[in-house]
């Protein structure tokens, strides 16, 4: 499960939770105490059973929603949860669940005014629902009152740099670029010294196969925040994307030494260090990737090629054989260098 289905699983948890069930007739407690088990299947078919009484047992439909939901069967849960606000619409629990369940089925725009009027009405959740509303907002590109909802999340005042910020840090996460950026910007011209800013726009240089323009906002983020280790990280990528491999070198030293426990410089050091011909010392920094980190396919791939170089084909034929493992095991991570 990715971290965003995750949280719109928790949001349900949360809402399922300290939802206010009535405990009449008692086979509605003995659902409850099944789902309470795992038994998903046997409390549904309990909850089935009270479905067809008349009247139905409050609660019944909201729990029957709950159960689809986790089963990943989102169609009979957003009916479930519809059949719960017609029978009570001020079901705020189900209010919210059935938004959630319309967001997940790619339904942004219906799942926003229940996402918007459920988190009016309720005073305290276990989780904040702004998450999946501000995404929601991005979906249907109404970027400005995702940045509002953004910033709800963490208290920012919705109109500050931090706030644009932030927001423009999601949008970049979601893949929106053009607001991204704008975000960013309004953001510096707010607070021309916000630290992260200029961090941001140069990942969204980057991301934009700009790297000239990326190398150039990673500057001056330095200028701001010399001390970041994240910023010769990146800086050190700039710079090998731009083909200026002495300046990579230069940039990712730096990171190792500021943050000695990351594994990007090491890997980002081990391909500068290839593209100099130099094995011997790729191979020290991708073996010390990969003792920190040995499931991450990168450096298996890169080692592969350094061991190609040095003439050990039974050791190079291994390493791609890992990297080829761990990476379709990994779909959703960017290829591996080519062999």
């Amino acid at each position: 499960m990715d971290k965003f289905s995750l949280l719109c699983f928790l949001i349900l948890c949360a809402s399922q939770m300290g939802a206010q069930t009535t405990v009449t007739p008692d086979s509605l407690n003995h659902a409850q105490e099944l789902l309470s088990q795992g038994k998903l299947d046997q409390s549904l078919a309990v909850l089935n059973s009270l479905a067809s009484h008349d009247p139905e047992p409050a609660g019944t439909e909201r729990m029957r929603g709950f159960i689809y939901y986790q089963q990943n069967n989102f169609a009979e849960a957003d009916t479930a949860f519809a059949k719960a606000l017609t029978q009570n619409p001020n079901d705020t629990e189900a209010m919210q669940l059935r938004g959630v369940t319309l967001f997940r089925m790619g339904r942004a725009a219906q799942a926003i005014p229940l996402l918007e009027q459920a988190h009016a009405s309720v005073a305290t959740v276990n989780i904040d629902p702004n998450y999946v509303l501000a995404v929601s907002y991005l979906q249907v590109k109404r970027y400005d009152d995702a940045r509002r909802s953004f910033a709800a999340q963490y208290d920012f005042n919705p109109d500050s740099a931090p706030a644009y910020l932030l927001a423009a840090r999601m949008c970049f996460h979601q893949e929106y670029l053009p607001p991204a950026e704008e975000f960013a910007n309004k953001a510096l011209a707010l607070n021309h010294s916000l630290p992260l800013a200029h961090l941001l726009l140069g990942e969204i240089m980057l991301a934009k196969g700009d790297s000239a323009n990326s190398i150039a906002e990673f500057k001056k983020e330095q200028e701001i925040d010399p001390l970041n280790g994240e910023i010769y990280d990146r800086l050190g990528d700039a710079y090998i994307r731009n083909g200026q491999y002495d300046e990579a070198q230069h940039a990712l030293n730096r990171a190792v030494l500021l943050e000695p426990n990351a594994t990007g410089p090491y890997i980002l050091l081990g391909k500068v260090l290839l593209n100099q011909q130099n094995p011997v010392m790729a191979g020290m920094y991708l073996e010390r990737a990969l003792h920190m980190d040995p499931a991450n396919y990168i450096p298996h791939a890169l080692l592969a090629q350094v061991y190609r170089l040095e003439g050990r084909k039974e050791d190079a034929a291994h390493e791609f054989q890992i990297a080829e493992k761990l990476q379709s095991a990994s779909p959703a991570t960017p290829a591996a260098p080519d062999k």
